[in-house]
């Protein structure tokens, strides 16, 4: 048999992978990306000796490659929490799709898996911005504040290291921070290691959000902010990790963090508001290389003339 992993290189994909390896090792085909390379199936050629495991990605954008997967007599087993556009009914699709704004794909896995890896998820969703989700579980597995704090910061570095126009924006490859991952049962073991990712990537975040701070307001409504950072790596590692910052910061607006690609094009980030988490993928898919989920969404290539209308959209919707 031919496995393939197919998955999001931020922290949810990352982390709902790593449970599923973690109660059943295969050696699998991995196949990922920087968080916004999002149609990760449409590139592969598949055969009926394929098992393919797909997680994170939307079912919408990879329509093509999962029928030709189907078609194939490949087995696939997906699971997501973005829209997922009208889902096949085929016996060899095993789909597991929740748009709920709550969920992330790693609790889907969670919830399959019966908690195996629950400390894992918990990371997870915090690493998602589903901080009151996080928060609850927490609750309920009786973490105290430190654990908590340790879980929460692991999350947001695992999911600040997906963010980059390429690869080699990133400070780690997601299939290679993933294999490290594999050593470790709980984030907690993985923390406290020397020679695990965190440390790595705690350094690299204090860094970068640091000049992201220091940036300024390009645009700012009642209902909606817009930051505009420049043509720099650290300004597209950041993107992501920003706009949940200033969106827990600010729960009744909705927020933008607009990267220049350096090619006459923006990378967009966009938060709806905490407390009306709706609406950003309804906002970044009118324009080409947008998409998302209900409370967060982005555009890959926005170019620079189209701008002021990605603003006036933006503002309009949340009027």
């Amino acid at each position: 048999m031919n496995y393939i992993d197919i998955f999001n290189g931020d922290a949810d994909g990352i982390i709902a992978l790593l449970q599923l390896r973690l109660a059943e090792p295969k050696d699998s085909q991995l196949v990922t990306g920087v968080k916004r390379d999002i149609q990760l199936m449409n590139k592969l050629e598949f055969s009926a000796e394929c098992e393919v495991t797909v997680l994170d990605i939307s079912m919408e954008k990879n329509i093509d490659g999962l029928t030709k997967a189907l078609n194939a007599g490949a087995k696939v087993s997906y699971f997501d929490h973005h829209r997922p556009g009208t889902i096949p009914e085929h016996a060899s699709l095993n789909a597991t799709i929740d748009m709920d704004p709550n969920v992330c794909t790693a609790l889907l896995v969670d919830k399959h898996l019966n908690g195996q890896f629950h400390l894992w998820a918990i990371t997870a969703a915090y690493g998602d911005n589903l901080l009151a989700k996080a928060e609850q579980l927490a609750d309920e597995a009786k973490l105290n504040l430190s654990q908590r704090a340790q879980l929460k910061e692991f999350g947001t570095l695992i999911n600040y290291n997906g963010y980059g126009a390429t690869l080699d924006d990133l400070h780690i490859k997601p299939v290679e921070l993933f294999q490290s991952l594999l050593a470790y049962d709980n984030p907690f073991s993985a923390i406290a290691a020397d020679n695990s990712p965190f440390a790595v990537l705690q350094n690299a975040y204090k860094a970068d959000m640091a000049l992201a701070e220091a940036s300024d307001c390009a645009a700012s409504t009642d209902v909606a902010e817009v930051y505009l950072l420049p043509n720099q790596q650290w300004s597209r590692r950041v993107g992501g990790v920003f706009g949940n910052q200033l969106a827990n910061n600010n729960p009744n607006k909705a927020h933008a963090v607009v990267s220049d690609n350096g090619d006459d094009t923006y990378l967009i980030s966009v938060r709806a508001p905490l407390n009306n988490k709706t609406g950003a993928d309804e906002v970044c898919s009118e324009f080409v290389t947008g998409g998302g989920r209900k409370a967060a969404a982005g555009i890959n290539r926005l170019p620079h003339d189209q701008l002021d209308a990605f603003i006036r959209r933006l503002n309009g919707f949340y009027a």
